[in-house]
């Protein structure tokens, strides 16, 4: 299963592709939201984590850039964030998202958590 991570912190980037890696996805890092349309539309990924503050183009935006095109609509989109009250949820939720992992996550479950997001969306 391959994955794009957009976030901008270096240290959070690190952690989520060793974890991603280690649960046997192939992970493609990019640092904003723009990069991440950008590197999906050059290469469809199985699913998106989306930081939710990010430089230049921010997730909820990515987001709902990314539902609204139809090439892409369809890639299951997580969001990666902090933001984990019930307003930020239901936002993301309603833009389009599959569901969230919210930092700090677990690297040793980050894999696993992804995959149960994505395998509830194919029910």
């Amino acid at each position: 299963m391959t994955v794009i991570l957009a976030e901008d912190d270096l240290d959070i980037q690190l952690v989520a592709r060793l974890a991603l890696k280690r649960a046997g996805f192939t992970v493609k890092v990019v640092g904003n939201g723009q990069e991440a349309i950008d590197a999906v539309k050059a290469q469809p990924p199985d699913v998106i984590l989306l930081d939710w503050m990010m430089p230049e183009l921010d997730g909820p935006e990515t987001c709902r850039r990314l539902k609204a095109d139809p090439t892409t609509s369809s890639i299951p989109v997580i969001f990666l964030t902090a933001k984990s009250q019930e307003a930020e949820i239901q936002r993301g939720l309603s833009l389009g998202a599959a569901g969230y992992v919210t930092k700090p996550f677990d690297a040793l479950t980050l894999g696993e958590h992804v995959r149960d997001i994505v395998s509830k969306l194919n029910q």
